[in-house]
């Protein structure tokens, strides 16, 4: 616990920081003591999104900290600054515990912070931190990932979920769903970032599979299989293959499944049918089939995604 320091440099998304200030800045007076001291380093006035901000200490005092908090770095195509790099190298070096919030993922892997580590982002930039540092073993599934010393966390909200982790892990669960509750958020959610990701169909084009994904998704609720989809774009089974591979990316039956699982979080969020109602509405046929493949592909149960994701402007 003791000393939290946040990272504020030209370039980084003032969300993450905000929210970080929040939960290790909360007034705890009379709950628990001692506290979190919160300072902000940077190497003088600072741009963070649209605010100007006037940090408590230049990045040399990072190493100074118990734990220092990396917020979203906006461009992730643009090298981090040297300096915080090399600040952020430091505190660890140093003993302090470093995390970063969504693509503050980026600052720690170029510090090799996250070499021969598990981590996160989030999930539109997994591939690119992938792509660039090869030694980092990125998951794209997971909210945060927790490596004792060095910890990141997926896009935007999970910055809060890894934070009250942080705050579980020095002061109990008690104090962090007390902290939870004074901002109004779930101490803990469940699953991870493959319910957030959207799967939307390809736009109509001039490929040859234009006319057959419309066709396919008002009849979500039939049996359909490869055959009956290579018939209907008169072609051969094999053939469609290749199409789908070059099109989506994906197989003829996983593109389905994935068309089917989105269709069945559509009337999760915005309708009251039963998950029986909603297996054969989606072609799943059977309640036990839906849960399978629902838990398999988004990470946790129809009955929790809708607790999570209901609509305000649906039935009630």
């Amino acid at each position: 616990m003791g000393t939290v320091a946040l990272a504020a440099t030209d370039g980084m998304l003032h969300f993450e920081l905000s929210l970080a200030y929040e939960v290790f800045g909360s007034d705890m007076t009379g709950t628990v003591d001692p506290w979190y001291r919160v300072v902000v380093c940077g190497p003088g006035a600072v741009r963070v999104g649209r605010f100007r901000l006037e940090p408590d200490h230049g990045l040399d005092q990072l190493p100074r900290a118990d734990t220092v908090i990396v917020p979203g770095w906006a461009d992730v195509d643009v090298d981090p600054p040297a300096d915080l790099v090399d600040a952020v190298r430091a505190a660890h070096e140093a003993g302090a515990r470093v995390a970063s919030l969504c693509t503050g993922a980026f600052v720690l892997a170029a510090a090799g912070l996250l070499d021969g580590r598990r981590a996160t982002t989030h999930w539109a930039h997994t591939e690119v931190l992938a792509a660039r540092y090869p030694r980092v073993e990125v998951d794209p599934d997971v909210l945060y990932v927790d490596n004792g010393s060095v910890l990141t966390s997926a896009g935007k909200a999970a910055a809060m979920d890894l934070c009250l982790h942080l705050v579980r892990l020095d002061h109990g669960s008690s104090i962090a769903n007390t902290v939870a509750r004074r901002l109004v958020v779930p101490p803990h959610r469940d699953g991870g970032q493959a319910q957030f990701v959207t799967t939307p169909v390809p736009a109509p084009d001039n490929h040859p599979l234009a006319e057959l994904f419309p066709w396919v998704m008002e009849r979500l609720d039939h049996p359909l299989t490869v055959e009956d989809l290579a018939r209907r774009a008169r072609m051969s089974s094999r053939n469609l293959g290749r199409h789908f591979r070059a099109v989506t990316g994906t197989t003829p039956l996983q593109w389905l499944l994935t068309q089917r699982i989105r269709h069945a979080q559509e009337l999760l969020e915005t309708t009251d049918d039963s998950v029986d109602a909603i297996a054969a509405a989606t072609g799943m046929g059977t309640a036990t089939t839906l849960r399978r493949h629902f838990n398999r592909t988004v990470g946790v149960p129809p009955d929790t995604y809708r607790r999570t994701f209901r609509s305000r402007t649906g039935p009630t």
